[in-house]
């Protein structure tokens, strides 16, 4: 690594990610040998680099692009590429918390709103990550997170994304959370008020012990509970909370499961450095098949490539 660059990085070899810092970073190389990739629609070039840094690497690897050819990368890549391939190398070039806020971005916009998606990401960042997100989404969008989550949600389920938006973390007695839970459902309808309050103020532990106490008290699982007693959006943003309380990397393996291009590879590159061995160990048990075998019967060509080097390897 250039010697002006080693200090910027923290080679933490014992990450749960998939995608780690490249040892040997020499950042004037790759950029040269992207230019020349570029100008030759050389896309295993491309490839190789770009799937081969972590994300701190890659804005540095934009910095001295634009430093050395007066351009910017991704209006490079626009030019030079297309189509999947094309969409997924710029979202790698994206900083964390960037990308997240455009995810959330994508769910809402147009005519639908992908409910899950905001379910998801809300219910597996922490409160930190997402007061950074918001932060992030109001300078790139100079739109208020909550208010567009206000705008494109509504009822119990726009309640349940806001108290994740702007979750904490309140001491709780498991016993007493376990009783005000099993109280709210004893009524023709069920109460959703406590479930958002308790579910998106307690640290994971504690939670993950009321939901079981919940299971043995009821004899139900919280699932079948929630299925039964709550409709809507809110059953499933619900539902989707419960699920990453109880094992986060198994519901993105669900998720995974479905194979659909867009989901795969948002949560590949969502989670790429943080925690995609363990979704990998999750999606193996889940399905029988390891993440990686599983992509390559469902995508094909230089994209495949792509995300096969994100996921890293067989399991």
């Amino acid at each position: 690594m250039d010697s002006e660059y080693s200090d910027s990085y923290d080679m933490y070899w014992g990450t749960l990610g998939t995608v780690r810092p490249f040892s040997n970073f020499h950042p004037d190389r790759d950029v040269t040998e992207i230019v020349t990739a570029l100008e030759n629609k050389d896309t295993v070039t491309l490839l190789r680099i770009i799937t081969n840094r972590n994300n701190a690497q890659r804005q540095v690897i934009a910095q001295v692009f634009q430093e050395l050819t007066h351009k910017d990368i991704v209006t490079a890549l626009k030019k030079a590429l297309s189509g999947d391939l094309e969409l997924l190398l710029l979202e790698l070039l994206m900083p964390p918390v960037e990308y997240e806020a455009y995810r959330l971005q994508e769910a809402m916009a147009g005519l639908g709103t992908d409910e899950e998606t905001l379910a998801e990401i809300l219910s597996t960042r922490s409160g930190k990550q997402l007061q950074n997100i918001s932060a992030a989404y109001k300078e790139m969008y100079e739109k208020d997170l909550q208010k567009e989550i206000e705008s494109e949600t509504s009822k119990d389920f726009e309640k349940l994304l806001k108290a994740l938006l702007n979750k904490g973390c309140v001491t709780g007695v498991v016993q007493t959370d376990i009783e005000t839970l099993s109280a709210s459902l004893k009524g023709k309808k069920a109460e959703a008020g406590q479930w958002i309050d308790i579910l998106t103020s307690r640290d994971l532990e504690h939670l993950d012990n009321v939901l079981m106490g919940l299971e043995l008290e009821l004899g139900q699982t919280v699932d079948q509970i929630i299925e039964k007693r709550f409709s809507g959006d809110f059953r499933l943003g619900l539902k989707i909370l419960v699920q990453c309380i109880q094992n986060r990397d198994a519901y993105l393996a669900t998720r995974l499961k479905t194979m659909k291009k867009e989901i795969v590879q948002r949560i590949m590159v969502s989670h790429s450095e943080e925690d995609l061995l363990c979704i990998r160990a999750a999606f193996i048990k889940l399905t029988g098949t390891s993440l990686y075998t599983t992509l390559q019967n469902h995508f094909k060509g230089d994209y495949l490539q792509a995300l096969l080097a994100i996921c890293r390897s067989e399991d």
